[in-house]
Parts: structure tokens; sequence; C-alpha cells
């Protein structure tokens, strides 16, 4: 009983988490047209997360008078910073991706994540999954194929483009697993701080040149402060305190709900166009998720 009641509070942290990200490729979109570019937009958004879970850690150290646990040594903090790469992988591959294709589409390969997510923990668990989440995977697909119309879309994929968005969805994966897995002793912020730093390095050895060739700071005071705090803020803590919780593959379920967030927002504010066939799969996405957190609650 104790447990189904954290596995459903697990749940809503990875909710909101993915609704966070969900909001991430329109900002993205708006930053581009207002003339920044990607190496702007992904630093700015590490150096910002960078900085204030910073501080959030010195601040929770000051407040919180515990004993160091033995699994904070800095073996535990290096393993932590090297899995957090995958969140500056993610951010890259996925922004890359936007650049060449519309963000329905964007949003289509990211929630490959989903399958992948159960594939690993099939392997890792050595058993096949519950039929139950293997059955809200199926719907979401289907919903997600429906809400993002990828059919009428097709004739405008880039190719180039679908091969970030795959290898967006690949580390989006392993930025899963090492949230259900890595040094789960650590305290969330802490752990967040970590993997946010190693996402941070990995951002700043990929775009290094750019910092020399006419940088524009002043994304630092706008969109970096969006993307910042929806992209490397709040998903990561939401994840270090919900992951552990759900378990890998329930949580990528839930993840998905990054899909009508994401249609949502563009609609909003990037006036994209959205049919009533692709209402209707937001809606099966919601409807899904919504009856795997009513199956949770209902076993408490």
């Amino acid at each position: 009983m104790k447990a189904n009641s954290k596995l459903f509070k697990g749940s809503q942290s990875i909710i909101l988490a993915a609704c966070c990200y969900g909001m991430l490729g329109t900002f993205v979109k708006l930053a581009y047209k207002d003339g920044y570019n990607t190496a702007e937009v992904t630093i700015s958004q590490f150096f910002l997360g960078f900085i204030v879970l910073f501080i959030f850690t010195i601040i929770s150290r000051k407040s919180v008078a515990a004993v160091k646990a033995p699994q904070e040594n800095l073996k535990s903090c290096v393993k932590l910073i090297v899995a957090g790469t995958s969140l500056g992988f993610t951010s890259i591959f996925y922004y890359m991706a936007v650049k060449y294709i519309p963000v329905s589409i964007c949003i289509v390969l990211l929630v490959q994540a989903v399958w992948m997510s159960l594939v690993v923990e099939m392997l890792q668990k050595q058993k096949q999954p519950e039929f139950s989440k293997i059955a809200t995977v199926v719907i979401i697909i289907f919903g997600t194929l429906i809400a993002t119309d990828v059919w009428h879309q097709y004739n405008q994929i880039n190719w180039t483009g679908v091969a970030w968005g795959l290898l967006a969805a690949l580390s989006y994966t392993a930025t899963i697993y090492s949230s259900n897995n890595i040094e789960l002793g650590f305290p969330p912020i802490k752990r967040s701080f970590l993997m946010v730093s190693g996402g941070f390095i990995t951002v700043l050895l990929v775009f290094c040149s750019s910092l020399l060739q006419g940088f524009s700071f002043s994304i630092l005071l706008n969109w970096g402060i969006l993307v910042a705090l929806f992209g490397t803020i709040l998903p990561p803590l939401l994840f270090a305190k919900g992951m552990p919780l759900t378990g890998m593959g329930l949580g990528a379920i839930f993840t998905s709900l990054e899909i009508p967030v994401a249609i949502l927002f563009a609609h909003l504010l990037l006036n994209e166009y959205v049919s009533v066939g692709q209402w209707l799969g937001v809606l099966l996405i919601i409807i899904a998720v919504i009856l795997k957190n009513i199956q949770i609650k209902n076993h408490n």
C-alpha cells in the first residue's frame, strides 16, 4: 500500500517534468525566430541551470544539517556527472532536429524513448514488461501518430532532422535510465546539480568555438531564462524525485505527456494549425496516462 502511494507520487513528478519538456520546442523555435542559434540556446540553458542548481545545492547544505552519506564520495559524483552528459546530448540533438523538421515530427521521434525505455528495462530485469505497460505504450504511440498528423506531414520530412531526432530519443532514454538507476542515495537537488554539470560540460565542449565567434549573450536575459527553467532546472529535479519511485518503463510512459503539451504550446504561441483529428490524438494520449494513474491509485 505504501509502495503504491510512492508510485503515484512519483508519477506526478514525472508528469510535471514532461509538461516542462513539452514547452521547450516552442521556446526554441521562438528563439530561432529572434535570430539566436542552437549554440546560444543550449549554452544559455545549461549555464543558467548550472548557476541556479549550484545556489540551491549550497542553500540545501546550509539549511539541512545532515551527515554526509557514505555514497557521496568523489567516485559517485563523477558517475553522476558522466551520466548527466545525456542531458546535454538530448538538448543538442533535439534542438538540431527542430531546425530541420516541424516540432510535431520532432515529438514523434522523441517519444520513441517510451518503447526504448521498456526494452532497456526488460533487458535490465531479464523479464517481459507487464501487459498493461505494453498496452499503454501501444495506445500512446497510436495517439501520437494521430496527434502529430504524421501522414500528412510526411512529404515535409528532412531526413537529416529525423537522424537528429532519433539520436535525441536514444539520449533521452539514457537520461531516463540514469534518473532511475544511478546513485539514488544522493539528495535530489545535489543529484540534479551534478547531472546538469555533466550536461553543461558536454555543451561547452561541443559549442566551445561558438563562444569565440560572436556569441550573443543577450539570450541570457530572455529565452535563456525560459529554456533553463523548463529544461535544466525543474525537469532534472522532478526526474530525480520521481523516476526511482516509478521505475524506468512506467516513468517513460508518463513522459509521453510532452506530446500534447508541445502541440498545445505550438498552437498557442506559434499559431500552428491543429486539426480535430490531432486534438483527438492528444486526448487519446491524455486518457492513456490518466487511466494508468488511476490503476496505480486504485492499488493503494
